[in-house]
């Protein structure tokens, strides 16, 4: 069974607004390294079209710093599902789920392949109930932003999830990356 990754950015008051931060070349690097052992990303609408076509177009035109344009080369080139009842229209690479994101996770995690990345903080509730979140890599910022999406809601658990801290890495930028896995 293929292991599901969960991998976001936030700051230290466990906001995580992507435009709060500035991603230094290291977290960058780290990003790009940890989609080395993903062939799929799972992503919720919000983040997707937060995503794209910002990468790719910066991956077609090159026109990001080194650190950036290696990433938006391996972010586009990954096969991609995002779910949404709204969209219409993705990149290529990329499929539509309508509904039952747990349900079509399972799925893709019985395939055969690499790991599978998810990126959604509003779908992160329900896959964790549904157990099917493996691993955990949060990279801290050293920055305080008060306002926000959180990584979790107050009551959005049923229950508490017991993680196992497997490594920490303190970037040059102050960023903090944990990554933890399921006890």
């Amino acid at each position: 069974m293929r292991t599901v990754t969960f991998g976001m950015n936030i700051s230290i008051d466990g906001y995580c607004d992507h435009t709060s931060f500035n991603p230094s070349e290291d977290v960058h690097d780290y990003f790009t390294a940890m989609m080395a052992d993903a062939d799929l990303l799972f992503f919720g609408r919000v983040m997707y079209q937060l995503m794209f076509p910002y990468w790719s177009d910066m991956a077609k035109s090159q026109s990001g710093t080194e650190d950036e344009n290696r990433f938006a080369q391996r972010i586009t080139a990954i096969d991609k599902v995002v779910v949404s009842r709204s969209l219409d229209k993705v990149e290529e690479n990329t499929r539509i789920v309508r509904s039952n994101p747990a349900g079509e996770l399972l799925k893709l995690k019985q395939q055969p392949g690499k790991k599978i990345s998810v990126d959604s903080v509003s779908m992160l509730p329900e896959l964790i109930a549904a157990g099917l979140i493996d691993e955990f890599r949060l990279v801290v910022h050293p920055v305080l932003v008060g306002k926000g999406r959180r990584l979790l809601d107050a009551g959005s658990l049923q229950e508490n999830l017991d993680l196992k801290l497997v490594d920490t890495i303190v970037f040059k930028s102050g960023c903090v990356a944990h990554h933890y896995v399921k006890q």
